[in-house]
């Protein structure tokens, strides 16, 4: 693999790296500092639309999946999520049409899957998210689910990854 190909490639990962250490870092801060359910830790600009919440979540985006059982729950929310990043690896490597923004948002979004994926497996509390927004009656919802960093950023990559497949590209002239 030439010099500039393996840049292309390989560049990308420091997003995804950067994504699981910010993750992780700011969680175990969290984790460690703050306690759980029901107090909120820091109203942000003190007008309630941004807060710091300690919450754990077992499920996955929305707490979708929280009565499934411990096993069956294991398995849907680890060993799927990990066949996913896996397939999108292959992809990502074995595929020329990725341009190299969707190259780095694919890794953006293997960087929050896979910080997500350490949560599950590692903490036996589930996932901590700690973001929560208000959202005015939008969506007919009072405030957005809580999240984390891994989250944010597998929803701004996928938006990313999906604005740039949906949207021409502009070419350039060279006249």
């Amino acid at each position: 693999m030439d010099s500039n190909r393996s840049n292309v490639y390989f560049k990308p990962f420091i997003l995804t790296a950067l994504v699981i250490a910010v993750d992780q870092i700011t969680k175990a801060f969290i984790a460690i500092k703050w306690p759980r359910y029901g107090t909120v830790i820091k109203d942000v600009f003190n007008n309630g639309f941004l807060l710091i919440y300690h919450v754990r979540n077992k499920a996955i985006a929305f707490s979708l999946g929280d009565n499934i059982p411990d096993g069956l729950r294991q398995v849907l929310f680890v060993i799927a999520p990990i066949a996913v990043l896996g397939f999108l690896l292959w992809y990502y490597f074995h595929t020329v049409e990725f341009s190299p923004l969707q190259r780095w948002a694919v890794a953006g979004i293997i960087g929050g899957g896979t910080s997500n994926i350490i949560d599950r497996v590692f903490r036996k509390d589930g996932v901590v998210d700690f973001i929560s927004v208000k959202l005015y009656g939008l969506f007919g919802m009072e405030r957005w689910p809580t999240f984390n960093a891994a989250d944010s950023s597998v929803v701004i990559c996928c938006l990313l990854l999906l604005a740039t497949m949906i949207l021409p590209e502009k070419e350039t002239s060279n006249e």
